[in-house]
């Protein structure tokens, strides 16, 4: 996906739920969930904001500058076939919008790094 091509946008909420039961990437202005669905189209987002976060105008403006840091291009690091959320906390409202930028830069390479191997606790034989 180019710069120039804005991402798809999550609407249903079945997608959001399994977003919430992928993998989880936590920054100072919001948490990056993925679900990685299996196929090759274009990665999507999702936004979200709870009540408890403050009244509508901060929560909508908290959106508004997640989603134009997304469309500007700091989505280009997303994998196609993947879904993201960005549940976003009240540092997003007071946050600089270049280190937003950055930070979801980097936390989109930090979901896509793979995996250390999970130790069981148990010695090996």
């Amino acid at each position: 996906m180019t710069s120039s091509t804005p991402p798809t946008r999550l609407v249903r909420r079945a997608d959001f739920i399994a977003c919430s039961k992928g993998r989880r990437v936590t920054t100072a202005a919001f948490v990056l969930q993925e679900r990685v669905r299996g196929d090759e189209a274009p990665p999507r987002f999702g936004f979200t904001v709870t009540n408890k976060t403050g009244g509508a105008v901060e929560r909508n403006r908290m959106r508004r500058r997640l989603r134009e840091v997304v469309r500007l291009g700091s989505h280009d690091g997303a994998r196609p076939g993947s879904d993201y959320v960005l549940v976003l906390n009240r540092a997003a409202l007071d946050r600089p919008f270049d280190v937003l930028k950055t930070d979801l830069a980097e936390a989109l390479r930090r979901s896509a790094a793979p995996r250390p191997a999970r130790s069981t606790g148990r010695p090996t034989p």
